[in-house]
Formats: C-alpha cells, structure tokens, sequence
C-alpha cells in the first residue's frame, strides 16, 4: 500500500506479447496497492475483439483519462499497454510528472522463442499469434535505450528493477 506522503507513481510496463508485462504488472499492483490498468483485461471483460486497434486505442485514452484522475489525487497507476513506442512512453512520463508523479519505465524482452512457447501456452488470442507476427513486431518496438531510461526514475528499493528482463529467453 502506497504510504502516506510518498509522491504518487506512474509504472509503465512496456514489451511485447508474451513478454511478462502482466505478471509483472499484477506483482506491482499487489505490493504497492496500484491501480493497474490492461486494455486486454478490459477488452475482454466488454467481449470486444482484442484486434481491434481502434477500440483498443479508444479503451486506453479512457483509462488514461482515469489514470491522470487517479494520479492528481495521489494515488499510483500502472500501464500495462506494451508502449512500443517511444512517443508513447515520453507523452506518459511528462504528463504524469507535470501531475507530480514519479514515472518509471518497467522494460521486459525475451525471445521470438520464449515469447510464442509463452502465448501458446495462455491461449488467450484469437486468432493465435504465431511466429511471423512475433518477427515483424520486434522489428517495430522501440526499444528503451539507456538515453530514454534515464529520463525515468528508479524504483524504490525493494521493487523489481527497470530494464531487467524478469523472464530472460
């Protein structure tokens, strides 16, 4: 549970599809008392078809609507979008920061390997996600570098790392 007088935190969990960024994002959510919020979960709870980019891009803009709420009010907030772009990750960390927030970047990888054994084992896509598919977006993803992760804030002690790959491929 987030202590009284600690600066409110916005976490933003990046990677690919298989990658770890829920169970990473549900370990944080439990340990500090966060509101998380996954557009997957919600897609799914509204049974909308989770290929779809425009209500995915809708879902999110009103979680982050909610999230900048939560935010103002103290309270802190995870991503869990996958943020493949940088663009994405910079207009997060400035608008948290101008609401006071701390922002920390959580990158997970792993290899097209691990990551499709990982998505074929949850079966929760439909239609699956294959091989091909996991190539083509890890030539898209931005990947953090140490530049842009310096632009963030470390997490407090004790809270998993950012930029480690909490399930190595």
């Amino acid at each position: 549970m987030q202590k009284p007088g600690n600066p409110p935190r916005l976490i933003i969990v990046c990677g690919l599809p298989g990658a770890g960024k829920t169970t990473l994002a549900r370990t944080l959510e439990g340990k500090l008392g966060a509101v998380r919020f996954s557009a997957d979960e919600w897609m799914e709870a509204l049974s909308i078809d989770l290929w779809s980019e425009e209500k995915r891009a809708e879902i999110e803009r009103l979680q982050w609507r909610l999230g900048q709420e939560l935010l103002a009010r103290g309270m802190s907030v995870i991503i869990e979008w996958g943020t493949w772009g940088r663009s994405e990750r910079d207009a997060l960390r400035i608008r948290a920061r101008d609401l006071g927030a701390k922002v920390e970047l959580h990158y997970l990888s792993a290899s097209v390997d691990a990551l499709l054994e990982r998505i074929q084992r949850r079966g929760m896509e439909d239609p699956p996600i294959d091989r091909e598919m996991l190539s083509r977006w890890s030539k898209m993803i931005d990947v953090p570098t140490p530049e842009e992760m310096a632009l963030f804030d470390n997490p407090p002690t004790g809270d998993a790392e950012p930029s480690a790959s909490l399930f190595p491929g």
